[in-house]
């Protein structure tokens, strides 16, 4: 990543919709980043941000409550200072490249 992450937030939910609100909701909520989302299967859907880790507690719990009023959020999770090795993880569409 071209910089290390204060934190990482997920939520995963079924149905792009359920998404959708979820993640509008984070951005409004707090000043994080949207990393990307990854469609994970069967229906299932995970959004990516990162911020300072309060921004992204913020936003997680916005963006759970909306979710769930549009369809099933089937987890949320917060990592504080993700170790730099994370993004390996990551889908690869949310992986920026390295600064040189």
């Amino acid at each position: 990543m071209a910089k290390a992450m204060e934190a990482l937030g997920m939520i995963e939910g079924k149905g792009f919709v359920t998404l959708f609100a979820a993640t509008d909701a984070m951005l409004k909520a707090a000043n994080v980043e949207f990393l990307g989302w990854d469609k994970v299967g069967s229906g299932i859907v995970t959004a990516f941000v990162t911020g300072d880790v309060a921004a992204v507690k913020a936003a997680i719990e916005a963006g759970s409550a909306e979710g769930s009023q549009y369809g099933e959020v089937t987890s949320v999770k917060v990592i504080a200072r993700p170790h730099g090795d994370i993004a390996k993880v990551l889908p690869a569409t949310i992986v920026k490249p390295s600064a040189k």
